[in-house]
C-alpha cells in the first residue's frame, strides 16, 4: 500500500484529487463579462441586483455558490420561473457556467461614495457613482441579532457573513431579498441545509430574524 494511503482516508484523498482538477480549469474572464450582459437586464451591469431587492446582488457573491445555484436552475432542482429562458433556452455549458460566476465573483462593489481628483470626464464620474452599493439599515436590534447570528448562522456563512465555500454571501444582500428567501426555506419550498420544514430557520421567531438581517445590514465594509 503506498505511504499516502496508510495516513489519508480515501475519502480525503478523493476530495483533494476533486480540488486539483478543479483549481486546474481556467476561466475566461472576457466571456464571462460577455455573459453577464444578459443577466444584465435583471441582476445590473455590476451585477448589483435590483434597487428593492426584486433580484438578488450577484457581485462579489462566491464562486462556488453561484456555480451550484446555475446548475440547479438548469437542472430544475431550484425553480425560478424568470430564469427559465436563460438556463432552458440558451442552455448554459458548464464551461459558461464556470466563467460567469469568475466574472461575478469578482466584481467588487464599495460601500462608500467615491472621492473625485477633479481629473475624471463626466461618464467617468457618473459610473464611478453607480458602482456604490449600500444597503439602507434594516430595522431590528442588530446587537440581539449578532448573537443570533454567530450562534445560528456564522458556521456556514462566516462570522462577518460573506459566506464561506459553497455558502453564499449574505452581508450586503438586499435585506428584502433575504428575507424573501428565509421564507422559502421556512416553507420547505427551497432547501436549506436541513430536509424539510425542521430547520433552525424554523426555529427562530420572526423578531429573532428582523434582527440578524438587521445585524447584517451593518456588515457591509471592504472584503476581509
Amino acid at each position: 500500500m503506498p505511504v499516502y494511503r496508510r495516513f489519508f482516508p480515501r475519502s480525503f484523498l478523493a476530495a483533494l484529487a476533486l480540488g486539483l482538477s478543479q483549481a486546474s480549469v481556467a476561466v475566461d474572464l472576457e466571456k464571462g463579462k460577455e455573459i453577464n450582459g444578459t443577466c444584465a437586464a435583471c441582476h445590473g451591469e455590476f451585477g448589483q441586483g435590483g434597487k428593492k431587492g426584486e433580484y438578488p446582488r450577484l457581485a462579489g457573491q462566491r464562486v462556488r455558490y453561484l456555480e451550484a445555484q446555475l446548475r440547479s436552475f438548469r437542472a430544475r432542482t431550484r425553480v425560478n420561473i424568470p430564469m427559465f429562458p436563460y438556463t432552458q433556452e440558451r442552455e448554459l455549458s458548464d464551461e459558461d457556467i464556470r466563467d460567469i460566476s469568475a466574472y461575478l465573483a469578482g466584481v467588487e462593489l464599495p460601500t462608500q461614495m467615491p472621492t473625485f481628483t477633479g481629473r475624471e470626464d463626466a461618464l467617468t464620474r457618473l459610473q464611478m457613482v453607480d458602482k456604490v452599493m449600500i444597503v439602507p439599515r434594516a430595522e431590528g436590534n442588530p446587537e440581539a441579532g449578532e448573537v443570533l447570528y454567530r450562534k445560528q448562522c456564522a458556521g456556514c456563512h462566516g462570522t462577518s457573513g460573506r459566506g464561506k465555500g459553497m455558502f453564499p454571501m449574505l452581508a450586503g444582500q438586499y435585506t428584502n431579498y433575504l428575507r424573501r428567501q428565509i421564507d422559502l426555506y421556512v416553507k420547505g419550498d427551497r432547501p436549506h441545509e436541513e430536509e424539510g420544514t425542521g430547520g433552525r430557520l424554523n426555529a427562530l421567531s420572526d423578531s429573532e430574524i428582523r434582527d440578524i438581517l438587521a445585524f447584517l445590514t451593518t456588515q457591509q465594509g471592504p472584503r476581509e
